[in-house]
């Protein structure tokens, strides 16, 4: 069992940077891929991108390639989200999430956390 609990979201303007983190319980989250995930008002869920057990390999969707970078600190059981250059769309919750294997899907997923908000005024 893994329990997950995101914080860092907030109100930014564009072009402001956010990091999101994700502290997770148990002694086996570096055994997980994890995932950052995130939903916009009346939108589905979308990938944004996931990170292998060790953090050697690393996925990002197309929309956030170049301004995200996702790592982890195994030893701290805490998964980031660095945001840089954010965008009015990249309004949404942002959910991480733990699974088995990693890559750039939302699905596929056994744990989630509860979302944390973030917003970027235009």
């Amino acid at each position: 069992q893994v329990q997950l609990v995101e914080s860092g979201g907030g109100l930014v303007q564009a072009g402001g940077s956010l990091r999101l983190s994700c502290a997770a319980s148990g002694r086996t989250f570096s055994s997980y891929a994890m995932g950052w995930i995130r939903q916009a008002p009346g939108k589905e869920r979308e990938f944004v991108a996931a990170i292998s057990w060790s953090g050697g390999n690393t996925y990002y969707a197309d929309s956030v390639k170049g301004r995200f970078t996702i790592s982890r600190d195994n030893a701290k059981n805490t998964v980031y989200l660095q945001m840089n250059s954010l965008k009015a769309e990249d309004t949404a919750v942002y959910y991480c999430a733990a699974g088995l294997v990693a890559g750039n899907s939302h699905t596929g997923y056994n744990y989630w956390g509860q979302g944390t908000q973030v917003t970027v005024s235009s």
